[in-house]
């Protein structure tokens, strides 16, 4: 992973290299940059080394003039190097350098080629094509500035204060000159409609260890985050069973120290799997603290976003200071599945299915997002085994009724994916893990986090300021002192409606209060503290 930078038309290298220093924390290990000699357009990359750590410096040159700066991972690098491109020579080992091959073998008719998370660019001469993944794992923006020149860079900040046009790169599209935007991930599931199969527990079983088993990939330590909740904890004990016993797998939690329903948890699963567990214990006080940095960051002023993000945030440097570069988690199967406690009110199958669709076709504004900006502020790579397209294509073609919850039948929020994982002889997860409501990140890192968070931003906004929001702000008005809190600092860095409205609201459906908080639905039952507990290392912060 990295952070990328693409300025198509002639300007000072200087100054591009100095923009692109914006995104240093997304690529530590090292930079570099290309300057086209025919037409002045530049690329650079600040790169985190995660496979081929001796070669894989980027740009990278294909055979012949073409360069590519990438994002994200190629996880079928070596079949692709292996087969369709096995007459091409080769410069490094490094995942990336196989879409500038395939750039040169197939012209702009490639990305439905490649399966991983990217955003990328390939300049050659006066020609070029910029593409982002089919979900939006990995976030690209792109611009136009004032004297007409295209700008593509992994984060905001690089060149909000640079164009005159901005946006969001959109998930699934490639963009060439000649072309404009063009989707090329085009899975009939994104039809609700085609939603007719029958639940099969075993190819989802199938599918999502084959995820995992890809995601593993890597050239140094990798690790994974453990919330305690169904998805994490799933993905840690697949992780752990294709590792094997002799291989250490290290796991991370977070929470507010005594009071976390998501700690207890965790420990129950590291215990039960087997991993080398470590507690990141954090105070609401440390939390509020880091809210400005924090949104510089993340680039967004979205309530939920920004409320799980911090607990993360404190994470992923814990995670960094111990030598860990890449860790699994968990997003996306909530999305997927109609996980968070409002799809309890869905009115009909029909309506819960295309909610599921609506959910995971935004998450690049969301869970992607925020999975994405907080570790990587950190330098930590973070996969998602979830949004693997394999397993999407299996579990998004689901009917609604096998995954629809109800819990008058006994059928908790991801019924089929528990389902799929229940194993009496060999359990993946204990009993009350593998069977524990959802629990959202926010709420379960502590539920004084929100509470007090919410407290502290109605001191910070007054009612003046409240009753004006509209003028101030007339895109996205925020609703409570809270959204106005937030919005207040992304304008700081971010000014003006062009960087606004490049952040979308998650705003849950189908209930009275429309406070994200999984504990605002109706649906939500307050645990009791009854796990079993194991002796994690405690990493206060």
């Amino acid at each position: 992973m990295c952070g990328i930078l693409a300025v198509i038309g002639k300007r000072d290298p200087q100054e591009v290299k100095s923009i692109s220093k914006r995104m240093s924390h997304r690529g530590p290990d090292e930079s570099d940059f290309h300057v086209c000699p025919k037409t002045g357009s530049m690329l650079t990359h600040e790169r985190l080394s995660i496979i081929d750590l001796t070669t894989g410096k980027q740009p990278i040159r294909g055979t012949r003039e073409a360069y590519v700066v990438h994002n994200g991972e190629i996880y079928n690098h070596q079949q692709l190097r292996d087969g369709i491109l096995s007459h091409h020579r080769f410069r490094t080992h490094c995942d990336s350098e196989v879409i500038v091959h395939l750039y040169e073998e197939y012209g702009y008719d490639f990305l439905h080629l490649l399966d991983g998370v990217f955003g990328f660019v390939v300049l050659d001469g006066e020609r070029f094509i910029a593409g982002r993944d089919p979900i939006g794992v990995k976030p690209l923006y792109y611009g136009r500035d004032a004297q007409g020149r295209l700008y593509f860079s992994s984060e905001l900040k690089a060149i909000a204060d640079q164009c005159v046009e901005l946006e969001a790169f959109p998930p699934g599209h490639y963009y060439t000159p000649e072309t404009g935007f063009v989707r090329y991930y085009k899975p009939e599931w994104f039809a609700p409609e085609v939603a007719t199969r029958e639940a099969d527990l075993d190819l989802l079983r199938e599918k999502l260890t084959e995820s995992v088993r890809k995601r593993l990939m890597s050239d140094v330590p990798l690790g994974v985050l453990l919330s305690g909740g169904l998805d994490s904890s799933l993905v840690a004990s697949i992780a752990k069973r294709l590792l094997g016993p002799s291989q250490e797998l290290h796991s991370f939690s977070v929470g507010i120290g005594g009071q976390s329903p998501d700690l207890l948890a965790a420990r129950a699963v590291a215990a039960s799997i087997g991993t080398l567990h470590h507690e990141v214990e954090f105070s609401v006080e440390q939390g509020i603290a880091a809210l400005k940095d924090l949104v510089w960051h993340l680039e967004s002023y979205d309530v939920t976003t920004i409320r799980a993000s911090t607990p993360m945030y404190f994470l992923s440097k814990a995670i960094v200071e111990r030598g860990i570069k890449v860790v699994l988690s968990g997003e996306g199967a909530d999305e997927i599945f109609g996980g968070y406690l409002y799809f309890h009110n869905a009115p009909s199958p029909a309506e819960f299915q295309a909610e599921t669709v609506r959910r995971v076709r935004r998450l690049s504004t969301a869970d992607c997002l925020r999975a994405d900006k907080s570790t990587m502020a950190h330098g930590l790579e973070a996969r998602v085994p979830f949004l693997d397209k394999d397993f999407l294509d299996a579990a998004m073609r689901i009917r609604p009724e096998d995954k629809q919850p109800d819990r008058a039948s006994g059928k908790p929020e991801k019924y089929i994916l528990r389902k799929a994982f229940e194993d009496a002889l060999q359990p993946y997860l204990p009993e009350q893990v593998l069977w524990r409501q959802k629990e959202q990140f926010s709420d379960g890192v502590g539920y004084s986090w929100i509470d007090t968070l919410v407290a502290y931003c109605q001191e910070q906004v007054s009612d003046l300021e409240m009753a004006n929001a509209a003028t101030r702000f007339p895109h996205n008005t925020p609703a409570t002192k809270e959204a106005y809190f937030y919005r207040s600092l992304f304008e700081e860095f971010y000014p003006g409606q062009q960087c606004a409205q490049t952040v979308k609201r998650w705003v849950p459906k189908w209930q009275q209060n429309i406070d994200p908080s999984g504990r605002a639905a109706e649906a939500h039952v307050q645990h009791e503290a009854a796990l079993f507990k194991a002796s994690p290392e405690k990493i206060s912060v």
